[in-house]
């Protein structure tokens, strides 16, 4: 089942996070990124925090679980959304420990044809 926007505009809402919180739709769910980073994902209308130490420091005992068939575990976060100062906390904390995403490489150029 696709994810709805509402959820994940909801979501982002709620982080207080404004415009540095942003998100993209994948394959019907969506990925959120904050600072470039990607730092969850809205699986199912469910949202999926990548685990960190830094995460599981801040959540204490996350409930764990696949973000879709095949996929690792992740922080399924679900009483955090009603607190708008965790969750911006669990995102920011995430954040500052992922590595910065690589570089894409520049785009090759189509060869012409004479």
């Amino acid at each position: 089942m696709a994810s709805d926007i509402k959820t994940v505009t909801f979501i982002a809402d709620q982080s207080g996070l404004g415009s540095r919180l942003a998100y993209k739709r994948m394959f019907g769910e969506y990925a959120l990124y904050l600072n470039t980073k990607v730092v969850a994902f809205v699986c199912d209308n469910r949202l999926y925090l990548k685990p960190t130490d830094a995460g599981r420091a801040l959540l204490g005992s996350p409930t764990e679980a696949p973000a879709y068939p095949g996929s690792k575990n992740y922080f399924l976060l679900e009483e955090e959304l009603e607190n708008p100062a965790l969750l911006r906390r669990a995102f920011e904390v995430t954040e500052s420990v992922l590595p910065l995403p690589k570089p894409k490489p520049p785009a090759r150029k189509k060869a012409t044809k004479p």
